[in-house]
């Protein structure tokens, strides 16, 4: 199976990354894992105004703060994953990514807000579900 996990390095990750490891008997290492993190863009006005090799040493260093810990987990579990860094809206991306990327399932976690809660704040979650054709499993 093709499973695309999408981390922000959260809590809310690791209980999903902890999640996997649980149930090793359908989520095991004889699965294709790529994992996703999503920075957010920095303001238009900033980006404009330093140089194109700062951004993107920004992006990936912002990338590698998440992913670090995450490849040294799935190391040490014995799970092989391919890993994947984007800016934008993460909603969107990891949606987009989902479809393009056909996988068979995406795996994240959630904060667990209520209704009101995402009214006013507004979930990743929620919007991925809202715009994606590919199974997802909220870990909360």
């Amino acid at each position: 199976m093709k499973i695309l996990l999408a981390v922000d390095g959260s809590s809310y990750s690791k209980k999903m990354l902890g999640y996997l490891a649980a149930h090793n008997e359908w989520l095991g290492a004889a699965h294709a894992y790529t994992v996703l993190h999503v920075a957010s863009a920095m303001p238009q006005r900033a980006a404009a105004v330093l140089p194109r090799d700062e951004v993107k040493a920004y992006y990936a260093e912002e990338s590698e703060k998440v992913l670090k810990p995450v490849r040294a987990f799935l190391a040490q579990k014995k799970f092989d994953a391919t890993f994947v860094s984007k800016v934008g809206v993460a909603a969107e991306v990891i949606a987009k990514l989902a479809e393009d990327g056909h996988f068979d399932l995406l795996i994240m976690g959630s904060h667990g807000h209520s209704s009101i809660g995402n009214l006013v704040l507004g979930s990743v979650a929620t919007r991925v579900l809202a715009h994606c054709g590919t199974p997802v499993l909220l870990i909360r």
